[in-house]
């Protein structure tokens, strides 16, 4: 009995991540196609004249549709069109303040040359001697950097755990913040196992310089 339990809980660990795997994608699918779909000409839709449905036919369509979008409003003809539905939503009093916010967030988050959310750091919170894993954003400007003690802050996210999606936003003195040797891909996988699944091992190469603080300043000073 004990070698048939270890068998069984070897092939749920094999299997598992499989089908949980194979599961996500297929709802994602669906969860795309069902939006696209109804969007695509019945003469274009291929499963109009297959006998079963094919899934992945609005990924597709969405893919190539948002490709062939930017293209357009990469040419001078696109940026006119883009602009002058800007301008449109700009005289919505509610529709404009959402619409910026949301653009700006994905120019920030999406741009190439960005840093947002691609370095992950340790912050000493909610306590002494509690430490948390989060996101470096952006350092602080304008109005919220003059509202601070000190114009040597930055932005952090603080995610939940297991759900990173929510969270606190933070600002802390850059001399607080300890940028870490671990990729965002990592980081998530250490919040949403909680705590289960730990990053890789750093390479001995890497450890001959000590953890930085973001202001530069040595962890091996203190």
């Amino acid at each position: 009995m004990a070698r048939l339990r270890t068998y069984f809980l070897t092939g749920l660990v094999v299997a598992g991540p499989v089908a949980i795997t194979i599961w996500l994608t297929l709802w994602l699918i669906g969860l795309i196609d069902g939006w696209v779909k109804p969007l695509i000409p019945q003469a274009w839709n291929p499963n109009s004249y297959l006998p079963v449905a094919v899934p992945g036919v609005g990924v597709l369509a969405a893919v190539i549709g948002l490709t062939i979008l930017g293209f357009l409003a990469a040419n001078l003809v696109g940026r006119a069109v883009v602009q002058s539905g800007e301008q449109v939503l700009n005289r919505m009093p509610i529709v404009r303040s959402l619409y910026k916010g949301v653009k700006q967030i994905f120019e920030t988050v999406f741009k190439q040359d960005g840093t947002s959310f691609r370095r992950v750091g340790l912050i000493e919170w909610p306590g002494p001697g509690l430490w948390s894993l989060c996101f470096i954003t952006e350092p602080a400007r304008g109005a919220l950097a003059a509202g601070l003690p000190s114009a040597d802050h930055v932005c952090v996210f603080v995610p939940c755990t297991p759900n990173p999606t929510t969270g606190y936003l933070v600002m802390m003195e850059a001399s607080k913040v300890t940028e870490i040797g671990v990729t965002t891909d990592e980081a998530f996988k250490l919040i949403m196992s909680m705590g289960i699944i730990q990053p890789r091992d750093t390479p001995p190469a890497q450890l001959a310089e000590p953890p930085q603080r973001i202001d530069g300043s040595s962890l091996a000073a203190e």
